[in-house]
């Protein structure tokens, strides 16, 4: 491919992911009443990687105890283990790497957690360059709800429709396998869409999927918001909000290739940590009370389910 070319191509992700960021961030933000701290990074030449980023994060909010929204573009001169695995062809290949990450934690326990990111990586020489893009959401509910969940699912689905019908049951499934915690034998949620290592549509229509996927964030995730925030809770919910985090931490370090690639290739480190949850904890073999709500979680919501 001409490298010019090329450059054009990651010109247009780039502007687009910082629009995406900006439209999140600025909905969040209305919605909770309380700016984005905006903390804008660059890593010079010397360091594993070079390149620049714009984390924002709302901590102490109304809605969002903490709601963390990055943006990354980042150079380096061989890819890392994490981004190889499922092509060998280009380890040791110089890429770059182009995203937007978000994890919003709310303060109600009935408001999910959720994740969403997307992004693209272009690797290789003057030679061979090639580039495929990955992304999704998931949500993560601590009290289910079956409203909020064909929601999610539906608005997920409807995004992808128009790049095929396999691709929505293609990517739940996807999803549920990668969300999953193997030593609790346990989802971490209600899953959603994800996707990597993806270009078989060619660039333009991967790259029209993935802002498909990203321009479909909103109307997933504010109804939920909307209709949740101002749900009574006591104590007892609290807790097992707090609880429920520790599943998502434990995730987060064990599992996730995105934490891995960026520990792994050098990157910020108080950027890629942004998706922890401010407050958690853990308790030794908890065990929900039968019939309650926090056991209809485990029995309802975390096996995998058809939800439209």
């Amino acid at each position: 491919m001409n490298s010019n070319i090329h450059q054009n191509q990651i010109g247009r992700v780039r502007s687009y992911l910082q629009s995406l960021q900006k439209k999140i961030t600025e909905s969040i933000s209305s919605l909770d009443g309380k700016s984005f701290l905006v903390d804008a990074w660059s890593k010079e030449a010397g360091e594993p990687l070079q390149g620049e980023g714009v984390t924002m994060i709302l901590e102490g909010g109304q809605v969002f105890e903490r709601a963390g929204c990055g943006f990354s573009h980042v150079k380096g001169h061989k890819l890392p283990a994490s981004a190889t695995q499922h092509r060998p062809e280009l380890a040791g290949s110089p890429f770059e790497a182009l995203g937007v990450s978000l994890v919003f934690h709310p303060r109600n326990p009935y408001v999910p957690t959720v994740h969403m990111n997307v992004r693209m990586i272009a690797a290789g020489d003057a030679t061979q360059q090639s580039s495929w893009f990955g992304g999704g959401m998931d949500l993560t509910p601590y009290y289910g709800f079956e409203e909020d969940a064909i929601h999610f699912h539906a608005t997920c689905r409807d995004a992808l429709t128009p790049f095929g019908d396999d691709k929505y049951p293609r990517f739940k499934r996807w999803c549920d396998e990668y969300f999953f915690l193997k030593h609790r034998n346990e989802q971490r949620g209600i899953g959603g869409i994800f996707f990597d290592d993806f270009s078989e549509l060619g660039f333009e229509e991967s790259f029209a999927m993935m802002r498909a996927v990203g321009d479909a964030f909103l109307p997933a995730y504010l109804p939920i918001v909307q209709r949740r925030q101002h749900l009574e809770h006591s104590q007892r919910e609290r807790d097992f909000q707090l609880y429920r985090r520790g599943r998502y931490v434990e995730f987060n370090l064990v599992f996730d290739r995105g934490t891995h690639f960026g520990l792994q290739s050098g990157g910020r480190t108080e950027s890629i940590l942004l998706s922890m949850p401010p407050l958690v904890s853990w308790s030794y073999q908890h065990i929900p009370e039968p019939g309650s709500q926090e056991a209809t979680l485990y029995s309802r919501f975390l096996p995998r389910r058809d939800w439209v």
